[in-house]
């Protein structure tokens, strides 16, 4: 092979093709490619907004990935979180750009997640036969409000302290079942060393872990479906 046309890519590099070709062998890439990649055509009704749901699930990979760069060196107990976080920011090389990536992500996957969800209901993308994705992405926006909340406690300060307990005071009013819920969120009366954990077990493992499976059956929908446009 002395060239490998992808779409419009032309590989001529030796390297690259022993690559592509080693694979190829194995996987049979290459027709996979052509077909959910380079001849597959966007609809030409797609506009700005109809990006959103790719820029949401690039800010999600994102956030993995310094997520587990963090972990590294975070340590979940009310007595060093707080240092090591700060040792994060000041001392690890490149720390402060990691955990700055990570928390502006964390802000700007709500702000995106809400764009496009407001794409998808004002245009009436979520009818039927779509009902389902629309559930998905519900329920995908409310893991994101998960993580936002769980992950504000981990640095430990006054200020993620406070923050949770004016937050788990709100449902622990409901009545009937507020005092339990609060108890099942801090583990006890305050939040401590029990709270901090919890949070932190539901941040990096449950949160993940459902988030993921939603989103291959969102995704499942949209390749079964397609891309809709305003209904």
């Amino acid at each position: 092979m002395d060239e490998l046309k992808l779409g419009p890519i032309t590989l001529r590099n030796r390297l690259l093709l022993k690559g592509f070709e080693m694979l190829e062998r194995r996987f049979e890439i290459k027709e996979i490619l052509d077909e959910e990649v380079f001849t597959k055509l966007a609809p030409t009704h797609l506009g700005i907004f109809s990006c959103f749901g790719g820029i949401t699930f690039f800010i999600f990979l994102m956030q993995i990935m310094t997520g587990l760069l963090l972990m590294v060196y975070y340590v979940p107990d009310t007595q060093s979180a707080h240092h090591s976080v700060v040792a994060i920011t000041n001392d690890i090389p490149f720390g402060w750009a990691v955990r700055g990536l990570h928390s502006w992500g964390s802000n700007l996957m709500v702000l995106t997640v809400m764009i496009h969800m407001g794409k998808i209901y004002f245009g009436g993308i979520y009818k039927a036969p779509r009902e389902m994705n629309w559930v998905t992405g519900v329920a995908l926006f409310l893991l994101t409000m998960g993580f936002s909340f769980t992950g504000y406690l981990l640095p430990w300060t006054q200020l993620s302290y406070w923050a949770t307990v004016i937050a788990t005071e709100a449902p622990g009013a409901m009545p009937v079942v507020g005092p339990l819920t609060k108890s099942l969120m801090l583990g006890g009366p305050d939040v401590s060393q029990v709270t901090l954990s919890r949070f932190f077990t539901l941040h990096v493992m449950a949160l993940p872990a459902a988030a993921f499976a939603l989103l291959i059956a969102h995704f499942m929908q949209i390749r079964r479906q397609g891309i809709s446009g305003p209904m």
